[in-house]
């Protein structure tokens, strides 16, 4: 079989599932859309989502997943035309309770179009850009007003920190392609937010994001539940790394070390040295060199008030005060809920096995950039996120009427959840690794 193109006989070719099953490597990759099959062995290098995500359903059907990414299915639609191998013969004994969750949940989605549910606001994002720029200049013109005794410069840096959190949720907007139907203009908006509003790489967050969201939580696929052997999450990960003779960290101690190197650093150490690796190594000069107008403007317009080392002190406090921000709110919907293999489940119960929400008040929508209805937004991740309170009761009766549940907690809960889960999965670390090496 060939890699990419097709002839007039492969269009009605019927190819069944095992055979679709195995091309699910590296170099051989099979999906299936809407009952065709694709060859993306060649085409996923040119996936403007990034080739991983073809690789997370090599040999499984993505039409949940094709259906909730792209916006305009029918512009598409012409690059797929030409991998197209064949249709699918449908499983013999197809999983009816599977078939009706998906069926439901095109329902669902038809009900969402339906009330201009996909339909953004342009005066709500224009206060949310607006309201960046406005907390930036009130940074800059705290500390040229009033100097940069204590307090001035504690005002400035919670408003800089302002800035930088809400800027992530802003790009997030935009890298959803959820605020403008021209994916041209979403993308220009979001390289302004992320690399010149925040210093980070667009390509970095779309290699990283798009992976999550297209298999959340699953195990070597969802790149947010690889730490970096600093953290172990879930029941299975804790099992699988205490078998391994190297163990480098104390797992059991990682819910009170987390205060120590998680929220405060994962920001100015670890991130700021990726935003950098990622396009630098895939020679994304352009995305480079929109980052480094970042950093210049923060010397110029800082380093007259603390000169370069003061600059840099204030900018790692900053990045440090971020750092706590995300980490808390982004990691409250995802690490409490269940971390497993893929068992290639409907996209309603793969996103409610993986997220939960965060109850809705005026503080928590701005606090978490709507995110505390992240299972809203993982399942219509297009959704602009001011309609995803509108949506959450249809999702509610839909996973009520499938038993499937539907989680949403207050914001103490949730931070408080993030702790109680790290000392868990430590402890079955911890036991696993007692009952593995000293039998």
């Amino acid at each position: 079989m060939g890699r990419g193109g097709r002839s007039g006989e492969e269009i009605d070719r019927q190819i069944p599932w095992d055979e679709i099953k195995k091309h699910n490597t590296r170099t051989d990759r099979w999906i299936v859309i809407e009952d065709k099959v694709y060859n993306v062995s060649e085409w996923a290098k040119k996936h403007p989502g990034g080739s991983a995500i073809m690789g997370h359903y090599a040999g499984q059907d993505a039409s949940e997943a094709f259906r909730e990414f792209h916006k305009d299915k029918l512009k598409v639609s012409k690059y797929m035309a030409p991998i197209c191998i064949g249709n699918v013969v449908p499983k013999a004994s197809a999983d009816l309770d599977e078939e009706e969750i998906k069926k439901d949940f095109l329902q669902l989605r038809k009900i969402a179009e339906d009330m201009d549910l996909f339909k953004p606001s342009k005066v709500f994002f224009s206060l949310i850009v607006g309201h960046l720029i406005f907390f930036e200049i009130l940074a800059y013109m705290t500390l040229y007003y009033f100097g940069t005794g204590w307090i001035p410069t504690m005002f400035s840096v919670l408003f800089y920190t302002i800035v930088q959190a809400e800027a992530g949720w802003s790009q997030h907007d935009f890298g959803h392609l959820s605020v403008f139907k021209s994916v041209k203009w979403n993308k220009i908006l979001h390289s302004f937010v992320m690399n010149f509003l925040k210093g980070a790489s667009v390509s970095w967050w779309q290699h990283l994001h798009n992976q999550h969201h297209s298999k959340p939580n699953i195990i070597n696929k969802d790149p947010d539940v690889r730490l970096e052997k600093v953290f172990v999450l879930g029941k299975e990960i804790p099992k699988r790394v205490a078998e391994n003779k190297n163990n480098i960290m104390p797992y059991n101690w990682q819910h009170r070390y987390f205060f120590l190197i998680g929220p405060p650093l994962l920001f100015p150490v670890f991130f700021q040295m990726m935003v950098f690796k990622h396009p630098i190594s895939r020679k994304n000069w352009l995305d480079v060199f929109i980052m480094c107008t970042f950093y210049l403007k923060v010397l110029i317009l800082y380093t007259p008030f603390y000169g370069v080392l003061g600059t840099c002190l204030y900018y790692f406090v900053v990045r440090c005060l971020e750092s706590h921000w995300f980490v808390w709110v982004s990691q409250s919907n995802h690490i409490p809920m269940d971390i497993e293999d893929d068992k290639e489940r409907p996209w309603l119960a793969l996103q409610l096995n993986a997220t939960c929400d965060v109850e809705k008040s005026h503080f928590n929508d701005w606090f978490t950039g709507h995110l505390n209805f992240q299972i809203e937004h993982h399942c219509f991740p297009t959704m602009p996120r001011h309609n995803l309170y509108k949506i959450a009761p249809y999702v509610q009766s839909l996973c009520k009427k499938h038993g499937i549940e539907y989680k949403c907690k207050t914001l103490a809960g949730a931070f408080s959840d993030i702790v109680k889960s790290l000392k868990h999965s430590g402890e079955i670390w911890y036991a696993h690794y007692q009952s593995y090496h000293y039998k």
